[in-house]
């Protein structure tokens, strides 16, 4: 049950640097904070901090900053710095929704489940948030198995917001296999695929445990060849294997 970050890299704000050295320490920082955030990128997470922190003392009130540095914290899984510097982001700009999203993100990893999903609520009803789906969504995979059918009700907002997200669709799909409601996870894989998205192992695996449910072998074999063939070294194609040695015995 993957969450999405729809990670604070984001483009830095297009202003001009202000006149004085007020101004020219905050271009400084906006600089610093641009590199740092190419550095997380590519996963130079030392040199990331180290940016993040000289931009930090040239502009202390810079919220993308602290953003940027508490994604490197979580990424080292230094967890308590990361969730102060979360908290110092939004405390400087708390109408932030993609911060809202990482940091609900970060918090149902947590297990802190209810805190998660209220800054997810925030972000999807945004309406200045470009993807209130993915929050939805978000909070969808974080009460999964806390509360299966509040679940269901975030990911039906998150496709009432956008009917081809795909990472609602899989998640759509992988609670009515739980729930053995497989003619529904039937319909979903269907949507699932007219969307165009790529498939993934977990995708290929639920869509053939659904078929299995129906009964319809020929269907299911289809999409467990596919999983054998596009991803061999999935914890799913494992999955498969086994199930399958388990039959023959």
């Amino acid at each position: 049950m993957r969450l999405l970050a729809v990670v604070l890299l984001a483009a830095l704000l297009g202003a001009c640097a202000s006149s004085g050295n007020r101004g020219n320490k905050q271009e400084a920082s906006r600089i610093n904070t641009q590199l740092g955030i190419d550095y997380a990128r590519n996963g130079q997470l030392q040199l990331a901090e180290e940016k993040l922190q000289r931009a930090l003392e040239q502009d202390s009130s810079n919220a993308l900053t602290y953003a940027a540095l508490a994604f490197v914290y979580q990424q080292r899984g230094e967890m308590d710095p990361a969730e102060r510097n979360y908290r110092r982001s939004l405390s400087l700009n708390p109408n932030d929704s993609q911060v809202r999203n990482n940091f609900g993100a970060f918090l149902c990893g947590r297990g802190k489940s209810a805190d998660g999903v209220e800054y997810f609520l925030q972000a999807a009803r945004d309406r200045r948030y470009a993807t209130p789906e993915v929050a939805w969504t978000n909070a969808g995979v974080c009460f999964r198995s806390k509360d299966p059918e509040k679940a269901e009700s975030y990911l039906r907002e998150a496709l009432r917001v956008n009917p081809t997200f795909p990472d609602a669709l899989a998640q759509m799909i992988a609670l009515c296999v739980e729930k053995q409601d497989y003619l529904r996870a039937r319909a979903f894989t269907q949507r699932y695929e007219q969307s165009g998205a790529a498939a993934s192992p977990q995708m290929l695996w639920q869509a053939a445990q659904a078929e299995v449910g129906l009964g319809d072998w020929d269907a299911a074999r289809k999409y467990q060849i596919r999983l054998k063939r596009e991803f061999p070294d999935s914890a799913e194609a494992a999955m498969m294997l086994k199930t399958h040695q388990n039959d023959e015995r």
